[in-house]
């Protein structure tokens, strides 16, 4: 499949220290210098130093900077924050491209907390400090033979944030991350820590699952891990017109099924896979780099930039990356769902239901005709089951899932709003950690849950020590909830 490395835009600024973003707009406003690494582990960090994440898209100055080691010590810094009135957020590996981990507060970096705490290889269940990433966890969980149901197609996210953001793989077998999260300890804005499961504060428990960080601070989770599995993994080009007559067998019939359609073009590279009992047959290391990183990174980025500098070439690129050759092979399972990203992008992914699908794929087909400039970066489609969390993508429905991309660089606007606007005629949501236009008022009808989630927030956090103002768009300030 196309490897592509996922940007947006810069954070949005306020009073205590210093961040980077027009969030009306989405215009960046780049800061005035890169700043240092992060403070050593267990050490504050003081005033006028930025924070980048991964894409280096998003930046902010906190006012003060830490990096804990215990849940202890994330206690104090919520404590202490509390005193002083600034605000508090948590980063893990920085791959959340929308501005929801910016502040000018109080910055965790969790890259030292990020331990597995306990395997309990008879029930699955697994507990892990909030910061861990999830290729580190697959790998811890592969040496007890375990894994994760599902992952999506990049690993490098923490697990809180993953579930922060409702992180989702393929499959309409398969939920998204959060709802395999069995337990968890949140600190509350004044610093209680509590200990949330399905039957612990259960109705915390079940709107933290997918909590946007708004509603406390993930100390630990657990998660349901099931027994290692192989896959067996089929990437080939297949005709538009076949996969749309075919697609009900083709999102049933796998146990994880996504495409990605380069506009323009009349096929689409597939990818398709099922578990399988078979000893892996991966491919082997050079074919891998030269699939994976040579020609879908490297070969297809340079591409890109040639179409940005020579438009009329970009028909022909896109013809020629969709029609690679069919591969298949056996392996690991989180070897199979997760696949490197280099080549930068940024993106828009929304949710919609199932059975709206054709319909909207069909209109977004329109809207590219119609605008005339070449898009060279493909979209991906997936599908996932619905689940009951509150601000779940997914809550209440399966789901398509439908990412638009634009080459970094590229202006995305008119794109954009245009695929926002098919996507909101089918109560369509935003992915939290991806770009879109909603706010708190276009939001709340799409999610049936949300005053029950808002309820919860306005207990957790009364005085909204968790805000930011990507939070205060998407859900509005603390006290507009209701009583």
């Amino acid at each position: 499949m196309l490897m592509y490395y996922r940007e947006d835009r810069p954070c949005f600024g306020s009073s205590w220290g210093s961040l980077s973003y027009d969030d009306r707009s989405m215009t960046p406003q780049q800061p005035s210098s890169a700043g240092p690494a992060s403070p050593t582990p267990g050490t504050s960090l003081r005033s006028g130093k930025v924070w980048r994440n991964f894409g280096r898209n998003q930046s902010c100055v906190p006012a003060v900077w830490e990096r804990p080691t215990t849940e202890e010590e994330l206690v104090a810094i919520i404590r202490r924050a509390a005193v002083t009135g600034r605000t508090v957020k948590a980063v893990g590996s920085g791959h959340s491209y929308s501005a929801i981990a910016c502040t000018d507060g109080h910055l965790l970096d969790l890259s030292d907390y990020s331990r597995v705490l306990h395997v309990d290889r008879s029930t699955g269940l697994v507990t892990a400090q909030a910061g861990i990433p999830l290729w580190r966890l697959s790998e811890e969980l592969a040496a007890h033979g375990l894994a994760l149901e599902v992952l999506g197609d990049i690993n490098y996210q923490s697990i809180a944030g993953a579930i922060s953001t409702g992180t989702h793989g393929p499959g309409i077998k398969f939920s998204n991350l959060s709802s395999s999260v069995r337990g968890m300890r949140l600190i509350a804005g004044d610093g209680t820590v509590l200990e949330c499961s399905a039957e612990l504060h259960p109705e915390v428990f079940s709107a933290a699952r997918v909590g946007l960080g708004a509603l406390g601070m993930l100390s630990t989770v657990t998660i349901q891990a099931v027994p290692a599995f192989n896959l067996h993994a089929v990437e080939e080009p297949l005709a538009m017109d076949r996969i749309l007559s075919d697609l009900d067998d083709l999102i049933d019939n796998n146990d994880h099924f996504g495409f990605f359609w380069f506009p323009g073009s009349k096929l689409a590279l597939t990818k398709r896979s099922r578990r399988t009992q078979e000893p892996i047959r991966p491919r082997t290391k050079s074919a891998k780099w030269f699939e994976e990183v040579l020609v879908d990174n490297y070969i297809y980025g340079a591409a890109c930039k040639v179409a940005r500098r020579f438009p009329p070439a970009a028909k022909t690129i896109v013809a020629i990356a969709s029609q690679k050759s069919a591969h298949d092979w056996i392996d690991r399972s989180d070897r199979v769902f997760a696949t490197p990203r280099l080549v930068r992008v940024i993106e828009m992914e929304y949710s919609i239901p199932r059975e709206a699908f054709p319909e909207a794929f069909t209109r977004l087909g329109r809207l590219i005709d119609s605008i005339g400039t070449p898009i060279t970066v493909p979209i991906e489609i997936r599908w996932s089951a619905g689940d009951n969390i509150p601000l779940s993508h997914a809550s209440g429905r399966d789901s398509a899932y439908i990412a638009a991309h634009m080459f970094r660089g590229e202006p995305y606007d008119q794109y954009f709003q245009g695929v926002e606007k098919i996507m909101s005629d089918y109560q369509g949501r935003p992915h939290w950690g991806k770009l879109h236009f909603q706010n708190a008022e276009t939001l709340a009808p799409r999610y049936p849950q949300w005053d029950e989630f808002q309820a919860i927030r306005k207990r957790m956090d009364p005085d909204g020590r968790f805000r930011n103002p990507y939070t205060d768009r998407v859900l509005g300030l603390v006290d507009q909830g209701p009583s």
